[in-house]
C-alpha cells in the first residue's frame, strides 16, 4: 500500500461525487491533471481499474463501486477520529468547512470568517454557498447553515438567531398599488416570488397556496437569489415575502415598508437559524466560529426592525 493511499483515496471519493475529473479538481484547487495521476497511482497500486473512462462520462467498475462504498465508511470513520482528537487541542486551525445560504454567507458569514482568520492565521476556510441542503455527514461538513424549523435528526444543532419572515413593499409601490389590509387583499397585487425549485421561506404560507395560483396576486418578478428580489421589492416591482435577516436592515431605514397582515401568523411556529454539525464534541475552530457568529449577529439580531 502506497504511503499516500489514504489521500487518494479521498481524491477518488471526490471525483465519484462531483462526476469527473475536472470537477474533483475544482474542488481540491488543483488541476486535472494532479487529479488523474492521483487516481492512476491508486489504480496501479491496487492492481484494478477503478473507473470505466470515456470522452463523456465515468463509470464506475464492479471493483469502483465496492471500494466506494468502503472507502467513504473509512473516511468518515478517519475524519471523526481527527476532528475528535484535535477538539483537545483549543488552537483555532486547520480547514473550517461551512455550508449555507449564499445571500447569508455573503452578508453575515464571510465577515466573521476574515476576522477570525485574521485572528487565527493558521485557520483555512471553505464555505459552499448552496441553496441545496448540504449534509454534515455525507459531505464531511464542519458546520452546515440551515433555517427554518428543524426536523428530527441526529446532528447536533445550536441555534444563533430567531427567524422572521416579513411581507414588504416599497413605499412608492404602495403610494401606486395601495396597502393591503389581509392576506386576501394580495390577490389584486403584484408578488415577487423565487424562480426554481421549493421554496423554503415561500408564499403557501401566507397565501394557503403558491403565490399567483387560483387569483392569489400577479407574480411580476422571479428570481432565484434573495438580493435580487429585495432589489426588485425596492424598485416597487412588488409584495416580496423574504426573511428579516434579507429585508430588515431596508425596513430599519425605510427603503421597504414591513406589512404585517393578521399578526404574520407565518411567524408562530418555533423556527430560527441553527448551525447543524455531526460531532458531539464540537473542535476549537467550529466553537471559535460559532461564538463569533453569534457575536457579529446580535441579540436582538442587527437587522431586527
Amino acid at each position: 500500500m502506497r504511503p499516500h493511499f489514504a489521500e487518494f483515496l479521498a481524491t477518488f471519493v471526490d471525483v465519484v461525487r462531483a462526476g469527473s475529473f475536472s470537477g474533483a479538481a475544482r474542488r481540491r484547487a488543483v488541476t486535472p491533471s494532479a487529479i488523474v495521476r492521483q487516481i492512476d497511482a491508486l489504480e496501479e497500486d491496487l492492481g484494478v481499474a477503478l473507473f470505466i473512462r470515456s470522452t463523456r462520462a465515468l463509470t464506475l467498475t464492479d471493483a469502483g463501486q465496492r471500494l466506494h462504498e468502503r472507502a467513504q465508511r473509512h473516511l468518515d470513520e478517519l475524519a471523526d477520529t481527527h476532528a475528535e482528537v484535535a477538539a483537545f487541542d483549543g488552537s483555532v486551525s486547520g480547514t473550517l468547512r461551512i455550508a449555507c445560504f449564499p445571500s447569508f454567507g455573503k452578508r453575515y458569514v464571510l465577515p466573521v470568517v476574515a476576522a477570525l482568520q485574521a485572528e487565527h492565521p493558521a485557520l483555512h476556510v471553505e464555505l459552499d454557498l448552496t441553496e441545496r441542503l448540504a449534509d454534515p455527514v455525507v459531505e464531511r461538513l464542519d458546520v452546515v447553515i440551515r433555517m427554518g424549523a428543524l426536523t428530527d435528526s441526529t446532528l447536533i444543532a445550536t441555534k444563533v438567531a430567531p427567524l422572521a419572515r416579513l411581507l414588504v413593499a416599497s413605499p412608492v409601490y404602495l403610494a401606486r398599488a395601495g396597502r393591503p389590509d389581509s392576506a386576501e387583499d394580495l390577490s389584486s397585487h403584484r408578488l415577487i416570488d423565487k424562480l426554481h425549485g421549493a421554496d423554503l421561506l415561500g408564499w403557501r404560507d401566507v397565501l394557503g397556496c403558491p403565490a399567483g395560483h387560483a387569483g392569489n396576486g400577479t407574480v411580476s418578478f422571479r428570481s432565484d437569489d434573495f438580493e435580487a428580489q429585495r432589489a426588485a421589492a425596492e424598485a416597487g416591482l412588488g409584495i416580496a415575502f423574504l426573511p428579516s435577516w434579507v429585508v430588515g436592515p431596508d425596513v430599519k431605514s425605510r427603503k421597504l415598508v414591513r406589512l404585517p397582515l393578521g399578526g404574520e401568523p407565518w411567524n408562530e411556529g418555533s423556527t430560527g437559524i441553527y448551525l447543524l454539525r455531526a460531532l458531539p464534541q464540537p473542535s476549537a475552530k467550529v466553537r471559535a466560529f460559532t461564538d463569533a457568529l453569534r457575536t457579529s449577529i446580535g441579540n436582538p439580531p442587527v437587522w431586527a426592525s
